[in-house]
């Protein structure tokens, strides 16, 4: 069955997977991490793509991101992906593709769920038992948005509205952000962002998502649920 085109919306944030061929490492080292990031910020440049949260695992990276424009995401990963490969396969004397086929991507709406994907993405490393504080791990944009970090991993970062409103200055919005994390997230807001973001449903009330079906002609949600599937090692 042919696959139904991707949702773009030019100004409206996206959330945005990618994993590694059957779910193989795509980072090994640290400087693997630097260049994928040197690659990644070059490419949100030159073709229209902001980003607002991150969290690269050692098999699968997740990005919250606003494209300018229709085709801005899939260059972005047109040129990062080539561009990375190419650097793994010399780096690791391999051969043969690394990415698990095409990106996954699913339309968000900011006002309910922006900041839920924010949290979803920047806790993945501690629900996956890697570091039981997202703070302790270095490749997520957590640092940023809770305690105000600078340096080549987040002064690229451009945050979102909903994240400028949670205070009115810097301390104030760390603070408030920090405040998101002192409750597990709920599980029903879990299994929403998991099942949108595996199917590329649109995220977001019932009013967002007609909205888009209306501006795109066509089905934006599951007609139904299932029993839920096994979402073991989903992160």
């Amino acid at each position: 069955m042919a696959r139904l085109p991707r949702y773009v919306i030019p100004g409206q944030p996206q959330h945005i997977i990618q994993r590694g061929n059957n779910r193989q490492v795509i980072f090994a080292a640290e400087a693997d991490y630097q260049f994928f990031r040197d690659a990644l910020v070059e490419a949100t440049i030159k073709h229209g793509l902001q980003i607002h949260a991150y969290v690269w695992m050692t098999n699968h990276i997740h990005l919250l991101a606003t494209p300018q424009f229709e085709n801005s995401i899939s260059k972005v990963f047109q040129s990062v992906g080539r561009k990375y490969v190419q650097y793994f396969n010399y780096t690791y004397k391999r051969s043969g593709t690394l990415w698990e086929g095409r990106y996954r991507a699913t339309v968000v709406d900011s006002e309910q769920y922006l900041l839920k994907v924010m949290r979803y993405i920047e806790l993945n490393p501690v629900r996956a038992g890697m570091v039981q504080y997202p703070a302790d791990y270095p490749w997520s944009s957590y640092a940023y948005h809770a305690q105000g970090a600078t340096g080549l991993n987040f002064d690229w970062l451009q945050p979102h509205n909903e994240y400028q409103r949670l205070g009115r200055d810097a301390t104030e919005r760390q603070l408030g952000y920090q405040d998101l994390f002192h409750a597990e997230m709920a599980s029903a807001d879990l299994a929403q962002i998991r099942d949108c973001s595996h199917k590329g449903w649109v995220l977001g009330s019932v009013e967002f998502k007609n909205a888009i079906a209306l501006l795109c002609q066509r089905q934006v949600t599951s007609k139904g649920l299932g029993r839920p599937k096994n979402e073991n090692n989903r992160v």
